[in-house]
């Protein structure tokens, strides 16, 4: 008889806490007011430091040929430089500064270019997943599905990464 009225008395609960929700709900929306006005979005980052101008990265080998600007670009060891001249078109809701152009040479001449991502060492653990490379070190990788390699290069405590479709 005893588990007849508990069960009794938690069907009548339950079924009443549907309505006492609602209730309190309008109680609550009605004694703070309707909020009719977004609420305040915290402000924006500041604009991360880099290198302005040219920044020489180094001599790196690129083990397999990969394209560069839709064009492609053989195995082989490599001066990049980072230039001044911003990557276009602008990435939405990116900051201009830290897409720029990477020239790939030999002996002197430009072979070939595409587009470095600069991140600020400030940004490195929220942007990268990855271990970044030891510092003034670089790594080459093939990512996952084969069909991009990632070139990054860590100097002057900034990452430095350009992603090249496969050949």
């Amino acid at each position: 008889m005893r588990h007849m009225i508990f069960v009794g008395a938690l069907a009548a609960v339950l079924a009443s806490a549907p309505a006492w929700a609602q209730a309190n709900r309008e109680n609550k929306s009605t004694e703070a007011g309707a909020h009719s006005a977004p609420r305040p979005q915290p402000p924006t980052a500041p604009t991360p430091t880099v290198p302005t101008g040219e920044v020489a990265l180094g001599t790196f080998r690129i083990p397999k040929a990969v394209k560069a600007d839709g064009k492609t670009l053989p195995a082989g060891t490599y001066q990049i430089r980072v230039t001044a001249q911003p990557a276009t078109p602008d990435a939405k809701g990116q900051t201009p500064s830290l897409e720029r152009w990477a020239e790939f040479m030999q002996a002197g001449q430009v072979k070939g270019r595409e587009v470095v991502v600069i991140v600020p060492q400030s940004d490195t653990a929220t942007v990268m997943k990855d271990a970044p490379p030891k510092p003034n070190g670089s790594k080459f990788e093939l990512l996952k599905g084969n069909d991009y390699s990632r070139l990054w290069v860590n100097k002057g405590g900034n990452q430095y990464v350009v992603y090249f479709p496969t050949a």
